[in-house]
């Protein structure tokens, strides 16, 4: 498909990616699965790291797998930021973006004399997000900040794993997505406010600051308020919610099951289907304060029922009461479950040596303007000269600054 041919709610806004691997890509990504066009910056020498992170295919030399989910449906331009005519161009690509996301250390694009300041003047309804360890202010700004660090400061790594055990990560980059998101949110708000006062070319754009570690900070639920008011240190307690019971994983006679029985009716109802009646019908178990003090007594019946049964049988039981409980699924059980085939959640797709791939679905679903994947992630510079021609280089002019190094 034609690169600059896009469909879906974001149809129509061009988004400019100054960034590499996880945070800021991630962000740009759901614009371009959602139809915006997407111009992804790359280094001309090696392009973005994350080409060459976790398994490659082929395994020798290749490209990484990760690459062809996070890059798809971006336009790759290679450009060196390093020259003046490099940075003419970004300038001029911004003039015509609705958003630039970039994830630089603070005061990276300024030093480039492509901070906001510079690029909102030709364009003032220009939305910039910017997304950094520490965000662009405060005492630490200019420490170096990866998705660890900010799970870490955030209050996340503290309150995960097991009390006697150090604190061990999420096995994916989850602070880094997380601030993706919030990076997400907080410029479709800023595009609503420009559009709400005088649209692209009239309306006022703006910055959006986003911290790593105020991103993984704000899913903290209720942290904060329980300290200022009791003192109270959330800490580690394995693989219960605290203060919501019963709510644990418990162990069958193959495996491990969760179970979320934290609700009061459902509570009633999964102590009839473990045949213990007399909890059910206990008044001082009726509600969630008076189940948290015997949350232990609660998981040992719950764990004693659960023991001698295999997780079919419990999961059986469970489900014909209606109570919330699953199996831990591995990646391979995700590709045979009849749920995630139903909701068509992995798709297949052919590589440029013909090799099928599958990737996940795009999320959301919308019902109207589903997101799509038009292409895989592109190979290094594949759009360098298309885009360049769009903003009105010729083929001479284009020959030179490759010739040059600043493509």
């Amino acid at each position: 498909m034609d690169a600059t041919s896009t469909a879906g709610p974001m149809a129509g806004v061009k988004v400019l990616e100054l960034g590499t691997l996880i945070a800021g890509p991630f962000a740009a990504r759901l614009f371009a699965e959602f139809g915006a066009q997407v111009i992804k910056i790359e280094d001309p020498r090696g392009g973005d790291p994350l080409r060459k992170w976790r398994k490659l295919y082929p395994e020798q030399g290749g490209t990484s797998l990760w690459w062809y989910v996070q890059a798809r449906n971006k336009q790759s331009v290679t450009i060196n930021l390093k020259s003046d005519e490099g940075r003419e161009i970004v300038r001029a690509l911004a003039a015509e973006a609705d958003i630039v996301i970039e994830n630089f250390r603070p005061g990276g694009l300024e030093k480039l004399g492509l901070g906001y300041d510079v690029l909102s003047r030709a364009n003032p309804g220009l939305v910039m997000v910017r997304l950094s360890g520490f965000g662009q202010t405060g005492p630490y700004r200019d420490r170096p900040g990866f998705g660890a660090i900010g799970e870490s400061m955030g209050g996340l790594r503290h309150i995960t794993g097991y009390p006697e055990l150090p604190p061990p990560r999420i096995g994916i980059s989850i602070g880094d997505s997380i601030a993706s998101l919030h990076g997400v949110i907080g410029a479709l708000m800023a595009l609503h406010h420009r559009d709400a006062t005088g649209g692209r070319m009239h309306g006022k754009g703006q910055v959006v600051d986003v911290a790593l570690y105020e991103a993984v900070f704000n899913m903290m639920e209720s942290v904060v308020p329980e300290y200022d008011a009791y003192g109270l240190v959330r800490e580690r307690t394995g693989a219960s919610l605290p203060g919501i019971v019963p709510s644990n994983t418990y162990a069958c006679r193959d495996g491990s099951i969760v179970i979320g029985g934290n609700s009061d009716p459902i509570f009633r109802r999964l102590m009839i289907a473990i045949d213990r009646d007399d909890l059910a019908n206990d008044p001082g178990l009726a509600s969630n304060d008076g189940r948290v003090p015997r949350t232990a007594e609660l998981d040992a019946a719950i764990g004693a029922w659960l023991a001698p049964r295999t997780l079919d049988e419990a999961l059986a039981v469970l489900h014909a009461a209606d109570v919330p409980a699953g199996r831990i699924y591995s990646v391979a059980d995700m590709f045979s479950d009849p749920h995630f085939i139903a909701r068509q959640m992995i798709e297949r797709f052919t590589l440029p040596d013909g090799q099928r791939l599958a990737l996940p679905t795009i999320t959301p679903k919308l019902s109207e303007t589903p997101g799509s994947t038009r292409w895989l992630g592109p190979e290094l510079g594949e759009h360098t000269d298309s885009v360049l021609r769009g903003l009105g280089y010729d083929d001479a002019r284009i020959a030179r600054l490759r010739a040059d190094g600043v493509i």
